[in-house]
This record gives C-alpha cells, sequence and structure tokens, in this order.
C-alpha cells in the first residue's frame, strides 16, 4: 500500500517555489473537485503573526467542552503531518487516519493532473475535502502565510474570522511595513462577518478598522472592547456585558493570557453557541499545545545526555522578533520565580532575522548554543549563527545538533558548579519537531 510520505512526496515536486502567493492554482483544484470548500462546516477563519495555534487550540477546547464537534487545520506540523488535519470524533478530535490521509491525497493528486501547484495549496485541497466528508458543528481554519492570497482564504462566508498579534515577518512575501502586513492579514475579513482582534499596535488598529469600515464587519478589539488579565491567579476575562473568572490556561506565559482571552471572546459571540462558565473553565484546564513553551519531561532527557536532573528544558516554535520578546518575558519571569542560569538552544532558518531575534536575550542568557535546523537546506549554519550571537554581546558556540548542545549544555554546567540550569530550545517550528520526534 502507498504511504502518505510517498505521496507527499511526490506533491512536493508540483511546484518548484515552496511559496507562491495566489489562489489561481487552488480554486482551479476546487472546481474539479465539486467545490468542496462549499460543504464545510461553519467556518473560523484565523490568521496573524504569532499566537494563531495556541488561539485555536483555546477555540477547540471551548467547542468542545460545550458538547460540540470541530474539525481543525493547522500548518506546519511538529511531527507527522497528520497533525495538520485534524477530524471531529466522539470524545474530540484526532488527527486524520492514514488510511484517510492516503486516500484523500491520491484523489486530490489524480484530480490535479499534474499541474504546477504548491505543497500547501494542493494539501489544503485535500484537508478541505476531508473536512467537507465528516460531519462537524465548526472548522477552525488556521492560515498558512498571510491571508489575503492564502490558500485558506477560499471560504467565501465563513461565521467569524480571528486576527492574532501582527509584527513584523515573512516581509519578502507580506511587505515591509506594518501595515503592509496587517493589510494581508486581514484580507481574511469578509463582508459582514465578524471579526475578533488581539490587541495590535496602533498601525494595525487603524488598517483593521478601516477594512472593517469598508465591508461592514463589526470588528471587536482586545483592550477596546475587551479586556483579558490575570488577578489572583485567575484569568479575568472583562467586557461591557460580562465579567468571567476562569482558571488560568494551562499553557505557560504570560502571553497565553491575551490568547485565551481572544478565544473567550470568540466563542461568546459565535452564532448559535452559548458556552457556560462550567465548560469554559474545564476548556482552559484541559487545552494543550506542543511547543508553545512547552516543558520537556527531564527523564527523556536524561536518557538522551547527561544533566542536572533539577534543570528545565522548555521548548517553543517562536522564530520572530515579537515571539523572542514573550519568551524573554517568561524566562524573566521564571527567573524571578527561581533564578538559574539560562542557556539558549537556538537554530532558525535563514529567511528570518536572526539578530533581531537573539539580541532581545542579551544580559538575559548565560550562554547561546546554536545548531542547524534539520532536514532542511534553508536554515542558518550553526557557526554563521554563533557568530551573529556574539555580535551581540553574547557567549556562543556551535554545535553539529541538538543532542551536543544539551551536552555541551550539561557540560557547562558542571563546569560552574554543576547547578540546576534552565535550557530554552527556540528559533524554528521545524526544530521544534525535531526535538519532539527524537524525545518521544
Amino acid at each position: 500500500m502507498t504511504s502518505s510520505k510517498q505521496v507527499l512526496a511526490r506533491l512536493r515536486e508540483l511546484h518548484p517555489s515552496l511559496i507562491d502567493l495566489s489562489l489561481g492554482r487552488t480554486k482551479r483544484l476546487l472546481e474539479k473537485l465539486g467545490r468542496p470548500q462549499d460543504r464545510l462546516p461553519p467556518v473560523i477563519h484565523i490568521a496573524g503573526t504569532n499566537g494563531k495555534g495556541s488561539t485555536l487550540a483555546y477555540l477547540n477546547a471551548l467547542i468542545e467542552a460545550s458538547g460540540k464537534s470541530c474539525h481543525s487545520f493547522i500548518s506546519p506540523h511538529l511531527v507527522s503531518f497528520h497533525e495538520r488535519i485534524r477530524l471531529a470524533r466522539r470524545g474530540g478530535a484526532a488527527n486524520i487516519s492514514e488510511a484517510a490521509l492516503v486516500d484523500v491525497l491520491e484523489r486530490v493528486e489524480a484530480a490535479n493532473g499534474g499541474d504546477p501547484i504548491t505543497f500547501f495549496e494542493i494539501t489544503m485541497v485535500a484537508a478541505f475535502l476531508a473536512f467537507s466528508e465528516n460531519e462537524a458543528d465548526f472548522l477552525v481554519l488556521e492560515t498558512g502565510l498571510g491571508g489575503r492570497f492564502d490558500a485558506t482564504n477560499v471560504v467565501d462566508q465563513p461565521v467569524m474570522t480571528i486576527i492574532t498579534p501582527v509584527s513584523m515577518d515573512h516581509m519578502d512575501f507580506l511587505g515591509s511595513t506594518l501595515a503592509e502586513i496587517a493589510f494581508e492579514k486581514a484580507g481574511i475579513m469578509k463582508s459582514g462577518v465578524p471579526c475578533i482582534s488581539a490587541a495590535q499596535s496602533p498601525e494595525v488598529v487603524e488598517v483593521l478598522k478601516e477594512r472593517a469600515r469598508e465591508l461592514d464587519v463589526l470588528l471587536t478589539l482586545e483592550k477596546e472592547d475587551f479586556r483579558a488579565y490575570e488577578q489572583l491567579g485567575r484569568l479575568i476575562y472583562e467586557d461591557d456585558n460580562r465579567l468571567l473568572a476562569l482558571p488560568l490556561p494551562r499553557l505557560v506565559g504570560s502571553h497565553q493570557v491575551s490568547n485565551a482571552g481572544v478565544s473567550v471572546a470568540a466563542a461568546l459571540r459565535l452564532p448559535g453557541f452559548e458556552p457556560v462558565q462550567e465548560q469554559m473553565e474545564a476548556a482552559m484546564r484541559k487545552v494543550q499545545w506542543p511547543a508553545r513553551l512547552q516543558l520537556l519531561d527531564m527523564e527523556r532527557i536524561d536518557a538522551l545526555v547527561r544533566i542536572n536532573p533539577d534543570s528545565e528544558v522548555w521548548l517553543d516554535g517562536g522564530h520572530n522578533r515579537a515571539a523572542a520578546e514573550v519568551l524573554a518575558a517568561s524566562m524573566a519571569d521564571l527567573e524571578e520565580q527561581l533564578p538559574r542560569p539560562l542557556h539558549l538552544i537556538i537554530g532558525m532558518m535563514q529567511r528570518k532575522k536572526a539578530g533581531e531575534f537573539l539580541e532581545v536575550f542579551e544580559g538575559l542568557c548565560e550562554m547561546v548554543f546554536t545548531v542547524p535546523v534539520p532536514s532542511t537546506n534553508n536554515g542558518w549554519p550553526a557557526e554563521d549563527l554563533a557568530k551573529i550571537a556574539k555580535s551581540k554581546g553574547m557567549r556562543a558556540v556551535f554545535c553539529n545538533n541538538v543532542t551536543v548542545a544539551l551536552e555541551a549544555s550539561g557540560e557547562r554546567a558542571r563546569n560552574l558548579g554543576d547547578e540546576p540550569v534552565r535550557i530554552l530550545i527556540c528559533g524554528s517550528l521545524y526544530l521544534a519537531g525535531h526535538v519532539l520526534e527524537m524525545i518521544e
């Protein structure tokens, strides 16, 4: 039997570019397949620079806690492509099975007939086909890149759109200014469809409000129309009509309070959906999302390398300056609670501005260990990344891989008295996926 890996490998060869933002190829293939996008459950469409995955996870948890069912689509995946397509099932959504994935991939491959189409586009069409053939109450859809010309933006009438924090990233595709990037993200807005937005910088707010006026969109903005904050160990959500006190989300980091708040605001305004307090509390306690400030199991780390067992190893896929600022703030909070030397293990794709990411940690981390991103030719060489870190005034050494970097971190800690250290592995979702696969 053909495996999904074999089909996916063939699909990667259909277009010379990994990214080529356009809707034409996607629409052409969807037409050949009978327009499955018209047979989807009610769609909640999410765009933004950071926080899309976490916001999706909270929203899924809120929907499922209320007894409703939900499909979801994410990209990229961490360990297995199956993670991108989650289908509603009794007891909660699950990754698409191997047999079902091969079936939809081969059907879209046959319908495409060898025409040029990017890997993201053709696999997005396969996801739409799977979603259209499986019942659910909602589909939460995460954009791949941007919004206006993202392949997911062929859904004409979602029930809601969500914009997570917008910052500088993918400038080679989305524009060189924050306003230009915001315009691309706002491209998922549809006439008359309500939009919920996280707190944004003033220039982003201006773009979103202008677009909302043009399309007659009811725009609900964090900090203007609702607020979410931590108080006495609880997540407080407040708008003109409600004041809710919920458990703090399980995901670590002060930024997760905002992500959770945006999801609560969305759930409370979702047509035909009325979550109650107990259900929202259950959702906050349940939600999980890997590689978002994920604390790794030290027993699994210890099986690979020798590190003081009281150390902490954190994993995050953040890869732009805004993500670095969130990570640095979270590490500073942890340092205040329990002081420990911070070691950074970092690998990044070359299209990312490594210097801007690293300089955020200047003065916070004791040592930087740079590594290549596995299974790609488009990552920063570890030696070059170490030079960039040194140019920012940081101690840095380059390593062949994550295991070597962990060993080097443990050795440095032993030389400093073998005290526990706090290690943060970050810089790339691809690197994060490799680490999860390595320890699992």
